[in-house]
């Protein structure tokens, strides 16, 4: 089956939040089941690609000049990466001071176009749309091509004013939402299947709570709304193989992990004392749950326990968590930017893997923390719920512990429980083992997928 797969992002060439991660996940996996896919990307940085084939693209006189590079990256395996107007920018989405570029509808529209395109030339079986980004592209296509559209996360929907619809060469009543233009709920409406990245988080866009305004949208599709659980590259989250652990270990031999979290204390500047350390790796934006979790920071001595966080994002948290580390120097630390090698020594070295998100549409560290032996300590939202099983709730099943709500006597007191059982360590083992030995693996998601294309495959 040949599939063009349509993101906006794809690691390694381009990552701001799980989207890319899922979308090399997902690309990986698929290939390895033996489907064809073509992964169309914007070309943001003009990135070095060898031996590439650059075409032209007939596009709109508004879209134009366009092209696209064509081409197979060491990583990212067969790439066509389109150069429309103002699609190459120092980043992605938004600009230094974290507003979004005043052309993102008009870059993302003729992205979209492009899409359209490419799959009418390459002769695709599936167009695999994700996120608003690339949900214009069913408007360009005068001859519909089976379509899924993934949901990775509904808060962004790419509303626009509805005069851009009038460049819409069909489908325009699709896109219109209210008054405005809505390119997601264009894309929800005309897709042949929509797909949220956990069952849980399918059924909370369906609920005036979680939809964002697109929940009745969203229930109308029916059996056309469908979940499948996003998943980890268990190549890349693997202590036994990863360079940047300092001493490999797997579930059969643990002993490197005592190695890692030597190594984080030294890292930090702080002796072993044995309280379990609690870390996190995130973006500092409010649906993460960054401001509960710098609330429980100051609950850390009576707890017995110490956290260290890295993330970027919202200055005024980062500026908080600045704060909590030259006020709290021997339970708090803070990193503020994003380093891979410390992501992973945190996950690496950490006791319990903090996560209180406000909502979650699956989440991918609570399974890599799972990976490295890592408790996770979760809100009972989205994919959090469907793959963190609560230790006290269920003690023959439990993979760590969930806060019922989404505040701070919820959260201090899962984190309570947490580190009452890294305290025992048998019961501790037993926990962590579960995690470890779970697939959280892309295979079973991918070959829901492939099921998922076979249905609509004309």
């Amino acid at each position: 089956m040949r599939i063009l797969f349509a993101t906006a992002e794809f690691k390694p060439l381009v990552t701001v939040g799980g989207l890319g991660e899922a979308s090399a996940g997902i690309v990986k996996a698929l290939r390895a089941q033996g489907h064809h896919v073509d992964v169309v990307l914007p070309d943001y940085y003009a990135w070095d690609f060898p031996n590439a084939e650059t075409k032209p693209l007939a596009l709109p006189h508004w879209a134009a000049p366009a092209s696209v590079r064509y081409g197979t990256h060491a990583q990212a395996g067969s790439l066509a990466l389109v150069d429309v107007p103002h699609i190459a920018k120092p980043a992605p989405y938004v600009d230094s001071d974290g507003l979004g570029w005043q052309e993102n509808t008009m870059r993302f529209l003729a992205f979209s176009a492009a899409v359209a395109a490419l799959a009418k030339e390459l002769k695709a079986d599936v167009l695999h749309l994700n996120d608003w980004h690339t949900s214009f592209a069913p408007a360009f296509l005068a001859e519909p091509i089976p379509t899924a559209l993934t949901i990775h996360n509904l808060a962004y929907q790419g509303q626009c004013d509805s005069a851009v619809l009038d460049l819409l060469p069909s489908h325009q009543a699709n896109y219109f939402f209210g008054e405005s233009g809505n390119a997601l709920a264009g894309a929800i409406r005309l897709a042949d299947k929509v797909v949220a990245v956990s069952g849980r988080y399918a059924q909370e866009i369906t609920t005036e709570a979680g939809g964002f305004g697109l929940q009745r949208l969203l229930s109308g599709r029916g059996d056309d709304l469908v979940g499948i659980r996003n998943g980890i590259d268990i190549d890349v989250w693997n202590p036994a193989t990863q360079k940047h652990v300092p001493v490999s270990y797997s579930v059969d031999s643990m002993d490197g992990k005592t190695e890692a979290r030597a190594a984080l204390l030294s890292h930090v500047g702080w002796e072993e004392t044995k309280d379990p350390l609690i870390v996190m790796v995130s973006r500092l934006v409010h649906q993460k749950g960054i401001d509960l979790a710098f609330s429980a920071a100051k609950f850390c001595e009576g707890l017995g326990a110490r956290m260290i966080v890295l993330g970027s994002g919202e200055r005024h948290l980062a500026d908080w968590g600045r704060h909590l580390q030259k006020e709290n120097p021997g339970r708090f630390w803070f990193h503020d930017g994003y380093d891979v090698a410390l992501s992973h020594q945190l996950f690496a070295g950490g006791d319990l893997y903090l996560m209180p998100s406000r909502f979650e549409p699956c989440g991918l560290a609570q399974m890599q923390a799972m990976a490295y032996g890592t408790l996770p300590v979760v809100t009972a939202v989205g994919g959090l719920a469907d793959t963190v099983i609560d230790a006290d709730v269920q003690p023959r099943k439990g993979n760590g512990f969930v806060a019922g709500t989404a505040d701070e006597a919820s959260v201090v007191d899962a984190l309570h429980r947490a580190v009452r059982a890294c305290k025992n360590a048998r019961r501790r083992r037993a926990i962590v083992k579960r995690g470890m030995v779970a697939d959280w693996s892309w295979d079973n998601p991918a070959q829901q997928f492939t099921e998922l294309y076979e249905t609509i495959e004309r």
